[in-house]
């Protein structure tokens, strides 16, 4: 496995770029919460399955991650469990402090422990997968090994993926187990640890995007991870801030998406095995559903724009057809207006993501005022080389707002109809909305 541990800070420039890239339109949308339209949420589990049993065991024995789906069940609750396939390649390697992030490992993550890697992953626990399937419950990625994509200041001396080729290898491995032991296609993804950066100018987003998912992120962290002074405290640790909100309004958790661990915490405990049924019992007296995510977005796609508004309806026509109506944090904004680059990234993000990669690659900028890293670069040079977009002067103006003018261009070229003009100045991302699904009808 070529990994790297290089402690190589991106430069200032870079942070600002993504930062203000998680705020464009991208294929991948990331999502931590949905517009649900009533009392709704899901609940997903990270880092197993686990065969270990709870710790401390008050279950007789079972696997964690049984333990969690009865306890689902009972409940008529569904999970997504973002699942590791086997990180027993993690080695050589030594446990580090315990109660500390390092203590599976210091320099690569151990699951569900450090030298008892047999005991959890989707390689070495089929049996799981297969009872989490049968129960109706939804398979998540979270990387085969477990190791980060790249380097953060918290990632200290532990080692990370060396490439974007290294994160492909890794998520595609993983796609492979479940695809050929289960026939299931894997469409939701998590980071390991969180990290979204890929040496090279790279991101998660640009892996999830050449893989076909999208990124599974969470609005409500159901903790337990950290050492507590008891295990009852760990366990409080897991329910009580659910309660509060709870108290505070009874539709704080509508269209949320929680996050469990399916593992031990830092202290080699499992307050989730408790914690959960604590949950449940609280989603339960609210008359919450707890359904997997896919189902969650399958409701609500958009996290700003209910499902069953006029905009929604419209934009998860679009989503159907394969075009990109939303931006990176999941939400379709409506009322902005929209700019030229948002609308080449609309109809022809999912067609240009390995061309992005190779632009950026290639260093060369397709034009006088977009660079080869800009999120919108590769989809405005076909958008212009297919002419349903025009760069005079070498200079694509991915900031100028589109005019009517350029949108009867665009829809003529794309979809072979032209709307009327009206009396637009500037156009929202809701009238492009309704504009396109009108010209495409029934």
């Amino acid at each position: 496995m070529p990994f790297i541990k290089k402690n190589v800070r991106p430069a200032e420039s870079d942070f600002r770029r993504r930062e203000k890239e998680a705020l464009r339109i991208s294929p991948v949308r990331r999502i931590e919460r949905v517009a649900a339209a009533g009392r709704v949420c899901a609940i997903t589990f990270e880092d197993g399955p686990c065969r270990l049993p709870a710790l401390p065991d008050r279950f007789r024995g079972k696997p964690l991650t049984l333990v969690l789906a009865e306890m689902l069940e009972r409940y008529g609750a569904k999970g997504t469990f973002t699942v590791v396939g086997d990180t027993s390649g993690n080695y050589p390697d030594h446990p580090g402090r315990a109660g500390s992030s390092a203590w599976n490992g210091t320099v690569w993550d151990h699951f569900p422990d450090f030298g008892r890697d047999g005991q959890g992953g989707a390689v070495h626990c089929p049996e799981l997968i297969s009872r989490l399937l049968a129960g109706g419950h939804e398979i998540a990625s979270h990387g085969y090994a477990h190791v980060p994509f790249g380097w953060t200041a918290a990632q200290g001396v532990r080692r990370y993926l060396p490439d974007l080729e290294g994160v492909m290898t890794d998520l595609r491995r993983l796609h492979k187990v479940m695809e050929d032991g289960w026939g299931y296609p894997l469409r939701l993804s998590r980071p390991p640890r969180g990290v979204d950066n890929i040496k090279g100018g790279f991101s998660s987003y640009d892996a999830y995007a050449l893989m076909g998912y999208q990124y599974l992120a969470a609005g409500f962290d159901g903790a337990g991870r950290a050492p507590m002074g008891s295990y009852e405290a760990e366990v409080g640790s897991v329910w009580r801030p659910m309660e509060r909100l709870l108290l505070e309004d009874p539709d704080a958790f509508c269209g949320q998406i929680i996050l469990m661990k399916d593992g031990c915490n830092m202290a080699r405990r499992t307050p989730v095995a408790d914690g959960l049924e604590r949950q449940l019992r609280l989603l339960s007296d609210q008359g919450y559903r707890v359904v997997t995510v896919s189902e969650l977005l399958e409701q609500a796609p958009f996290r700003d724009v209910p499902a069953d508004s006029r905009y929604g309806r419209a934009a998860r026509r679009l989503l159907g057809l394969g075009w990109c109506p939303a931006f990176q944090d999941n939400t379709l904004r409506p009322e902005a207006v929209l700019a030229r680059g948002e609308l080449a990234m609309m109809a022809y993000g999912w067609e240009t993501v390995r061309r992005r990669v190779d632009l950026i690659r290639s260093g060369k900028a397709p034009f006088r005022d977009m660079g080869p890293r800009d999120s919108y670069a590769a989809a405005a040079a076909l958008a212009v080389e297919t002419g349903s977009m025009a760069a005079p002067g070498g200079r694509f103006r991915p900031d100028a707002p589109v005019t009517p003018v350029e949108l009867a261009q665009f829809c003529a070229t794309r979809l072979g109809r032209t709307p009327p003009l009206g009396g637009w100045e500037k156009i929202s991302h809701g009238e492009f909305f309704l504009t396109v699904v009108g010209l495409l009808g029934d």
